[in-house]
């Protein structure tokens, strides 16, 4: 029996309230909410005939997880070394950018070794997905379409049909017919979100869901789609960058903040098996404000380009931007410079960028923000054969970084003889004989050792 009820639902947010109100109590953005009808469904699942019973955790026996390859290094990479049977995969990314034509290209490899894919095509009609797979130059033996948007019919295609995998594209475009609500709501998505959910861990099928994004780059919806799926993937980059770079922040089969960088292609999405090589290619040599630090994403090590033009201001206040890179970690390192290392830059428009469209989002690439900068106020340029890496305290000292091992072997694959680490992790440091580890321990000790 359903109960329905009245939702009210900021535009802006995707938050719900009770009542109607003139400012949105979350976002606070003005004449947002948007009257819904939700139908709550009492008595949806029935109770077990069988009771659980409470197992200590000593005695849960291990059984061995098996996956499904996807012929794609990285993400296999991402999913911990491949798909998880029953496994519930949701993949954001702004339109356009190539979720389409990943996922038919996995459907493709996965297809390839004999199991039977049901692409949800709810976005699309089977003769546009058609055309698509034959300009990416795919069979599509095993690969099942169907063009329909109501749960209903979905369901009784998935029992049918028995796949291994089931692919929805996306799922703000279904909706149950059970609930009034309009394909999109808040309680649509929260509903077949639970319902994939079912079928993936009863029946044990794979089903990775496409997601919408807002104007803010989250997932459009109630958090609690991304709270029940297993594994949250974004797609990031510009959607005119050739470059794509998937990002998996959740993962409860294998490790999360991990990426994988893909060219857009003819052919399609085709792996990047050395992103620092593709981060660095149009370096100039010649150029101040180009500094090389190494980051890490996850377990996975890779040296990037930061690039810091400063100029002076005509402005009363100056510019301070950056392409990413955090804006407000910016104005506290330029602060630190100021500070600390006797740096005139409230007079000058500071312009940061990191090339190849990677977002940094760890301290350990502070000392090459504030060496990029450096560099291009003093129209210096910094070594070619250096890399650098530390983070940058409010008292101007360089701290320890994580895993400094794997960030230096990744400087000497690459054939630079020279990195500028923190002081303190000089000790026990071997097998780097080919690399000139220059340690220091302040803002200006690392300033003063190349300008």
């Amino acid at each position: 029996m359903a109960k329905v009820v009245s939702a009210w639902v900021c535009e802006n947010c995707g938050a719900d309230t009770h009542k109607w109100s003139g400012q949105c109590p979350h976002c606070k953005a003005w004449n947002s909410l948007q009257e819904f009808k939700e139908a709550k469904v009492e008595a949806r699942f029935e109770a077990p005939s069988i009771k659980a019973k409470p197992v200590e955790l000593c005695e849960v026996e291990e059984s061995p997880v098996s996956r499904m390859k996807t012929a794609f290094d990285g993400i296999d990479r991402l999913f911990g070394g491949g798909i998880v049977p029953g496994s519930l995969t949701l993949l954001g990314g702004e339109p356009g950018i190539g979720k389409s034509t990943l996922l038919t290209q996995v459907a493709a490899n996965l297809a390839g070794q004999g199991l039977v894919v049901l692409y949800i095509c709810g976005e699309e009609s089977t003769s546009q997905v058609s055309l698509r797979a034959k300009r990416l130059g795919i069979e599509g033996k095993n690969i099942l379409l169907l063009s329909e948007t109501r749960f209903e019919a979905i369901s009784s295609h998935i029992d049918t049909v028995k796949p291994d995998v089931v692919i929805v594209d996306s799922i703000q475009v279904l909706y149950k017919g059970a609930i009034p609500s309009a394909p999109g709501s808040l309680v649509q998505v929260r509903e077949l979100s639970a319902e994939f959910m079912h079928i993936a861990k009863g029946k044990n099928i794979s089903h990775i869901l496409v997601g919408h994004v807002t104007k803010s780059g989250e997932i459009a919806g109630p958090k609690v789609l991304e709270h029940i799926v297993d594994t949250v993937v974004y797609f990031e980059a510009d959607v005119k960058n050739e470059y794509r770079l998937l990002r998996v922040v959740k993962n409860r089969f294998g490790p999360s903040d991990e990426i994988a960088v893909f060219q857009m292609k003819k052919e399609g999405l085709v792996s990047v098996n050395n992103p620092s090589e593709l981060f660095m290619q149009e370096r100039s040599l010649k150029t101040s404000g180009s500094v090389i630090a190494a980051a890490i994403e996850g377990t996975r090590p890779f040296l990037v380009e930061i690039q810091a033009l400063v100029t002076k201001t005509v402005f009363p206040t100056p510019s301070r931007r950056a392409t990413g890179f955090d804006t407000s970690r910016l104005a506290l390192l330029i602060a630190v410079m100021e500070k600390r290392a006797g740096f005139a830059l409230y007079q000058s428009d500071i312009f940061l960028s990191v090339a190849g469209g990677l977002r940094l989002q760890e301290p350990a690439v502070d000392l090459g923000v504030v060496l990029a900068i450096a560099s291009s106020f003093l129209d210096k340029e910094m070594p070619a054969d250096a890399a650098v890496l530390g983070e940058v305290g409010l008292g101007g000292e360089v701290r320890a970084v994580s895993h400094i091992d794997q960030r230096l072997k990744e400087a000497m694959h690459l054939g630079f003889t020279r990195a500028v680490i923190p002081k303190r992790q000089l000790k026990g440091l071997e097998g780097f004989s080919g690399l000139q580890l220059l340690g220091v321990s302040s803002v200006s000790e690392a300033i003063r050792l190349f300008f």
